[in-house]
């Protein structure tokens, strides 16, 4: 036990000083398992390394990726909000409710909350701020809607998190559906009741629009709306595995860039395939490099040992889960989604198991979290992907913003976790 425990504070400590991600999780682990199995450690760690990436499924996080980056190459985002304001604009702070509605469609199409801030932001929050809204209220409904991109699928983390548990990615696609719709409607309704309540925050939309205009705002947009069915239709139908179906959306998504909107040139496209692999090849080695990490600590029995120790406290089933809820919504502040997803997991999962929920249920409440995690400072990327599209605010505002919007999610998160059979709900009928 304390030679884990010194792996663990050589982790922090190259966390701490600024080491990437993936060499602090794989030089720890390497070490543990030298202490452990001495000389054998430098065949055993690339044998983890290439078991976990040598799966079909993971096939799917770069393609997912390469067509979230094509449809953000393309006008699709500012489509999206301009159709939602024009078939939402009778609602009182329609904009920002707008907003919610189209960061959860572009979620579905690009699978990347920092996809859907910079796409629906960029758009969004200047047209708010023309229109006398709140600072607040522009910058935190952005924000916290891009971050559904995480549950709504097709979703990258849904993806990690398969790869490293073994549940069926597309099972955790069917579950991520019934709690992105339900915190995109409580992110609308906390919206239409603070507007009500502070009618400052949100001037009445003197425009309107004719049916006739209203439909025609999906003409821009039906593209990728088609696309997405056809992606998902074919996992759930189980015509197609999720790997298949990404290859079919990054092809879909290359045709709707470059024949519909002809908004690709060749140096774009270029600069487009570089970055996929870029953020594909980071993800991939921090997952390639927690599987050593993890298989240390289930060789020294570390999960065993917390889930022998927690099934044995006095502590109700109830409270232990409340309790890691806590600690991950604590760990997403400091530590980055993917990260999160791949140490966690190995430690966490046997626990949960223990105490008798479902892995699948687990994935969804993991990536629940990850909402909260990407817009909560210090490493909430939303915050400064939003900044970075809107310099007119500041990092201060948007960070300040995002506090009421961050208490609805999490009422959303313990709805789930305390009624887990919400979210197998639809998995089970499938």
């Amino acid at each position: 036990m304390v030679d884990s425990i010194v792996v663990v504070i050589v982790l922090i400590v190259m966390i701490g000083f600024g080491f990437p991600i993936f060499l602090s999780l794989g030089l720890s682990g390497l070490i543990g398992l030298y202490m452990a199995k001495g000389t054998m450690a430098f065949f055993f760690a690339p044998s983890s390394l290439f078991g976990q990436l040598n799966s079909f499924e993971l096939i799917a996080l770069p393609l997912f990726i390469l067509m979230g980056n094509l449809l953000s190459a393309t006008p699709v985002g500012a489509s999206l909000f301009q159709a939602a304001v024009r078939w939402l604009n009778w609602l009182k702070g329609s904009l920002a409710i707008s907003s919610v509605g189209a960061s959860a469609v572009f979620g579905a199409v690009s699978g990347v909350s920092l996809a859907g801030v910079a796409a629906v932001g960029s758009v969004a929050v200047p047209e708010m701020l023309e229109r006398k809204y709140s600072r607040s209220l522009a910058a935190g409904s952005v924000v916290s809607a891009g971050a559904l991109a995480m549950l709504i699928p097709p979703s990258v983390p849904f993806i990690i998190y398969g790869a490293v548990s073994g549940v069926s990615v597309a099972d955790l696609f069917v579950g991520g559906i019934v709690p992105g719709i339900v915190l995109a409607l409580a992110l609308a309704v906390y919206i239409f009741v603070r507007v009500h309540l502070r009618p400052a925050d949100a001037p009445a939309d003197t425009e309107s629009y004719t049916w006739k205009e209203r439909f025609q705002s999906l003409a821009n947009i039906w593209h990728a709306a088609l696309l997405v069915l056809v992606v998902l239709g074919s996992i759930y139908s189980g015509f197609v595995t999720p790997s298949e179906a990404a290859g079919v959306g990054a092809l879909g998504a290359l045709l709707i860039a470059t024949a519909v909107f002809r908004s690709l040139t060749f140096s774009s496209l270029f600069g487009i395939l570089g970055n996929t692999a870029r953020v594909s090849g980071v993800i991939l080695l921090i997952i390639g490099s927690a599987k050593i990490f993890g298989d240390y600590l289930n060789l020294v029995r570390v999960p065993q040992t917390l889930t022998e120790m927690l099934m044995a406290s006095a502590l109700p089933p109830w409270a232990i889960l409340v309790s890691i809820m806590v600690l991950l919504v604590f760990l997403g502040m400091i530590v980055d989604g993917v990260s999160l997803i791949v140490v966690t997991t190995p430690v966490l999962l046997p626990v949960i198991t223990a105490l008798g929920y479902d892995p699948l249920w687990f994935g969804i409440i993991l990536v629940l979290n990850l909402e909260i995690a990407v817009v909560t400072p210090p490493v909430g990327l939303n915050l400064y992907a939003l900044r970075g599209v809107c310099p007119e605010l500041s990092i201060e505002e948007i960070i300040r913003s995002v506090l009421p919007f961050v208490a609805i999610q999490f009422l959303v998160l313990m709805l789930f976790v305390l009624f887990p059979s919400i979210s197998l709900w639809l998995p089970g009928l499938m």
